[in-house]
């Protein structure tokens, strides 16, 4: 499993620890990673995912998972969270089609 959010796309960044004598070691920054049950409206279920504490914020900001993932355009998306938005889409018209028949 990656160390990467599914929402934001954050990921590993790589850096120096630096010594009081100027001794610099290679050293990796994690991201804040939780696993997050997201609650979707539309699809009427949990979805589990690897959401950055970043990323959890930003969703609640934006008025949930389907809201956040209908605002947002593909190309800033990971393709995790497409693939979340593609089955939010199709729910979404499977329920017009049947309010409208």
């Amino acid at each position: 499993m990656s160390r990467r959010c599914q929402i934001t796309g954050k990921g590993v960044l790589t850096g120096n620890n630096v010594s009081h004598a100027n001794n610099k070691s290679r050293r990796r920054f994690l991201p804040n990673l939780q696993d997050a049950s997201l609650v979707s409206e539309t699809l009427g279920s949990a979805v589990r995912m690897r959401v950055s504490a970043r990323g959890l914020r930003t969703i609640e900001h934006n008025g949930g998972l389907d809201a956040f993932l209908l605002s947002t355009p593909n190309r800033k998306l990971p393709e995790e969270a497409q693939v979340i938005k593609r089955r939010v889409l199709r729910a979404q018209a499977k329920k017009q089609a049947a309010a409208g028949a």
